[in-house]
């Protein structure tokens, strides 16, 4: 990590919550218990040692600034700040989350990747309207952002467990025809769709080439890894972890 730039993902271990939430249930959106939640994320900030703001996530593409006025509950998709501090995060039980920081330490952001966000329409979605918001904040131009900007994907749902239809492969092909390779075919009108890999091919076409992180290997599959991560396709009743990026 740069200096002055701090990340973190949480897993299920150390909360209080109790059955399909046991136990770092960080979502206070899934029937948890509202106490058990507040508690989680209290748990969770001091971790961080700053202050995460959790946004409301509705599988969109707005994207909120956060400062000290931030409250929880903002309506965002993505994330970005150069206040210290101030934590962008994330909260996923399936979905990507993506973790962008400056080299220089000016500026960090975060999005939340499902594939509704990250298809958008017309081949503009949540990392490009992300990219819009940050890269003014890093450098004179887009190419110079890029060049000093690193990601970082988080666990997600892998790509032997994420079985889509035509629906999902057309809203990526329709804008991008080399996304065919990120799907296989499960059964008739059903694909099997790489979301690390996706996320991968939008970042590329942004100017990115610094990418860290899931690889799309087991050990990153939230459906896979049922001790370590939350995942709503697996249990269907599920907490949520996060991930969180922050300025020192």
């Amino acid at each position: 990590m740069p200096a002055g730039v701090h990340a973190a993902c949480s897993v299920r271990e150390g909360g209080v919550s109790v059955d399909s939430y046991a136990s770092l249930n960080l979502g206070d959106h899934v029937g948890d218990d509202a106490q058990a939640v507040a508690e989680n994320r209290q748990r969770y900030a001091r971790a961080l040692g700053a202050r995460p703001v959790f946004l409301k996530q509705v599988h969109g593409s707005d994207v909120a600034r956060l400062a000290a006025h931030s409250v929880d509950g903002t309506v965002a998709d993505a994330c970005w700040t150069t206040e210290r501090q101030m934590a962008c995060t994330i909260m996923v039980a399936d979905c990507l989350p993506v973790l962008l920081a400056d080299t220089q330490g000016r500026c960090v952001a975060a999005a939340h990747a499902g594939w509704r966000g990250l298809a958008g329409t017309q081949g503009q979605g949540v990392l490009e309207a992300l990219w819009r918001a940050y890269w003014p904040q890093v450098a004179s131009s887009p190419e110079d952002a890029a060049a000093r900007t690193l990601v970082w994907l988080g666990p997600c749902i892998g790509p032997s467990a994420f079985e889509v239809g035509d629906e999902v492969k057309t809203a990526f092909e329709s804008t991008a025809s080399d996304a065919a390779r990120r799907f296989t075919a499960s059964s008739p009108g059903k694909w099997l769709a790489n979301l690390q890999g996706l996320a991968r091919d939008r970042l590329r076409a942004l100017g990115l080439r610094a990418v860290h992180g899931n690889d799309g290997t087991p050990a990153w599959c939230t459906v896979s890894n049922p001790s370590r991560f939350f995942s709503h396709r697996r249990d269907r009743v599920s907490g949520r972890f996060a991930a969180a990026v922050w300025l020192g």
